[in-house]
């Protein structure tokens, strides 16, 4: 479990999945970034390079879903679809690994602008 900090308005728990790029994020724990919008995905680059192991890479997800995005170093946050999208489910632009689900509702996104900033990420 870690937890995702916005701001005092939002706080997301994260149940982690058993994979090996969740390991490895764990590892670089805490951490603050800054994520940008794009569609209804939140993602920002994270300061330390998080490995994906040996987990399977794919490109659809669920809302709610947390993922790294291995080509960018980036954690993803999925609300929603996103412009690689074809239907309502969330679509990275290239494969990632998942590293968990948000507990939760994580469609409260959608009234959170562009950007967040300083984006904490908790053990």
């Amino acid at each position: 479990m870690i937890k995702i900090i916005q701001t005092e308005k939002h706080t997301f728990e994260v149940e982690l999945c058993g994979g090996d790029a969740a390991r490895n994020l764990v590892k670089t724990l805490p951490q603050e970034i800054s994520m940008s919008r794009w569609g209804d995905e939140f993602y920002g680059t994270l300061n330390e390079k998080v490995d994906s192991g040996a987990d399977r890479l794919q490109d659809v997800f669920e809302i709610g879903d947390v993922a790294l995005w291995p080509a960018g170093n980036a954690l993803c946050i999925f609300f929603g679809p996103t412009p690689a999208s074809s239907g309502s489910e969330p679509k990275m632009a290239s494969p990632g690994a998942l590293l968990g689900r948000i507990k939760g509702d994580a469609t409260v996104l959608r009234d959170c602008g562009r950007s967040l900033k300083k984006v904490r990420i908790l053990p």
